[in-house]
């Protein structure tokens, strides 16, 4: 039996909305395999404001993690040449990105790539497929801190695909800073998602699915709620309903009484229940499963094919 070959570390870096997320792993064959996990609730899209500057303290924020980044590298000693990093949303929007990125090129010295929401919705596909069991046409939903990217595939072959501006940590910011959230809140939010997608629902319908998963943020929360009450992971419009409700009964900002939501989940906690039920009834979703990958694995699948590819020569 032929010995696997096993690469040198790699690392895939992504620059979110609302989080930073880093993966180091080797290749044992072709597959990638994860040998470190490194996140932060960064929360940029806060930090947006009306004049479309990032704020001081966002790019703080920020500039920190990638300070830890950089350590995180050095101390798994990844060559620059194996390291991938990708910005989404907000880096695309803020009128200061360069100087976001003047900032952070004697702290981290690694090239911010910001991709364009088509692309990232090709990568959050790419890693749902490596990472997600299940046959037959996929709508794959990625509800982000700044924008939403939904996709319908079948197999590793994508049929469509776009990426919209909306997302929790501006939802959060647009109808959910008053406490206590009232349902008008709620309706407002489901409203504006319903106006943002209705140039692509028709599409959306007439393409279909058999199966749809849900990645990031605001569906991992969820998720991660229902598995500390033991409760079925499958999401559904009566669970969302239930989550609503037990938001509208909370009077502290900080949801503390939503039993099994984590302090780092809380503040977009309400904005995505919002999205999840207005694209349920929208789209009559019935059932929807968490992906076991999105973005970050796509851009480290991405990577280990670009080494894979190298080293043929």
């Amino acid at each position: 039996m032929p010995l696997l070959t096993v690469s040198q570390p790699y690392a895939a870096i992504t620059l979110g909305s609302n989080s930073f997320n880093m993966l180091v792993a080797n290749s044992v064959g072709n597959k990638p395999i994860v040998i470190a996990k490194y996140k932060r609730k960064v929360r940029l899209a806060e930090g947006i404001g009306d004049d479309g500057i990032l704020s001081e303290h966002a790019m703080q924020r920020g500039l920190a993690c990638l300070a830890m980044f950089a350590d995180m590298l050095a101390q798994h000693h990844i060559n620059s040449d194996n390291v991938a990093v990708f910005a989404t949303a907000t880096l695309r929007v803020i009128r200061n990105a360069d100087e976001f990125h003047q900032r952070a090129m004697p702290i981290f010295q690694h090239q911010i790539e910001v991709i364009s929401g088509l692309r990232e919705a090709e990568l959050i596909y790419q890693g749902m497929v490596a990472t997600t069991k299940g046959k037959g046409r996929r709508l794959v939903i990625d509800i982000g801190g700044a924008s939403t990217e939904f996709i319908i595939g079948d197999g590793s072959l994508v049929l469509f695909k776009t990426s919209l501006p909306m997302g929790c940590v501006l939802f959060n910011q647009r109808f959910f800073s008053q406490v206590p959230v009232n349902i008008s809140d709620f309706e407002q939010a489901i409203d504006y998602v319903n106006t943002m997608l209705a140039p692509h629902r028709p599409q959306l319908l007439d393409l279909g699915w058999q199966s749809v998963v849900g990645a990031s943020g605001a569906v991992q929360s969820v998720v991660s709620v229902l598995q500390h009450r033991q409760l079925s992971e499958v999401m559904t419009l009566d669970v969302l309903y239930a989550f609503r409700d037990e938001v509208l009964s909370q009077s502290d900002a900080r949801l503390r009484g939503i039993k099994g939501l984590n302090a780092e989940q809380a503040p977009t906690f309400s904005a995505g229940v919002a999205i999840l039920i207005a694209l349920f009834e929208s789209l009559s979703i019935s059932r929807l499963h968490l992906a076991g990958g999105a973005l970050r694995e796509g851009v480290l699948q991405l990577l280990a094919d670009r080494i894979a590819a190298s080293a043929r020569g």
